[in-house]
């Protein structure tokens, strides 16, 4: 599969994005890739509507629904959201969209810091294989992939965007053990 340039996929969720920021609208990047395109996209924005946009960051590794199953791969970042959520339209800005857990767990721990007037999902890629009825609202690429595969966003020192695929034992992934994580509850 050739792979699109992921810097003129962020020129497309721009388009989609930009029409839907309003005065009480809020971003959110999701740690690691999401941030990056939050910081991308609000450098544009703010240079192009001329005022500071609200945003914030958040980590979804302690509210995921296969935490236990998972573990912690890398040390959790703390949620930094700088602004009142309640009555907010909060935009959720994300690299990969897959199976919608990331999402969830991401909502989850919003909706700890009040009620939002609306929740929205910005991703660069949607690679299909949604298993909750959570589906991006902008995105920049619907690119499907085998269970077995995986998109990589990387940024360079330059502040460049890198796309690539990293694949592991196919025979390792069985969709069927995806609900074993809490068969001794």
């Amino acid at each position: 599969m050739r792979l699109p340039d992921p810097e003129q996929l962020l020129d497309r969720l721009y388009a989609q994005l930009k029409p839907q920021i309003e005065d009480n609208t809020a971003l959110v990047g999701i740690y690691t890739g999401g941030v990056w395109l939050m910081e991308k996209l609000l450098q544009r924005l703010q240079a192009e509507l001329g005022h500071d946009i609200v945003h914030g960051k958040m980590d979804a590794a302690m509210y995921r629904d296969d935490y236990a199953k998972r573990g912690l791969k890398t040390a959790a970042r703390p949620a930094h959201i700088p602004f009142d959520v309640n009555g907010k339209h909060i935009i959720l800005i994300d690299d990969i969209f897959y199976t919608g857990r990331t999402t969830r767990a991401v909502m989850n721990e919003l909706f700890d810091y009040g009620r939002p007037a609306s929740v929205k999902l910005a991703a660069l890629i949607n690679r299909g294989g949604a298993e909750l009825p959570i589906r991006p609202d902008m995105v920049g690429a619907e690119l499907p992939l085998q269970a077995h595969q995986a998109f990589e966003l990387t940024i360079n020192t330059l502040g460049r965007l890198s796309l690539s695929i990293s694949e592991s034992d196919p025979s390792a992934t069985n969709p069927s053990s995806n609900s074993g994580a809490d068969a001794n509850v």
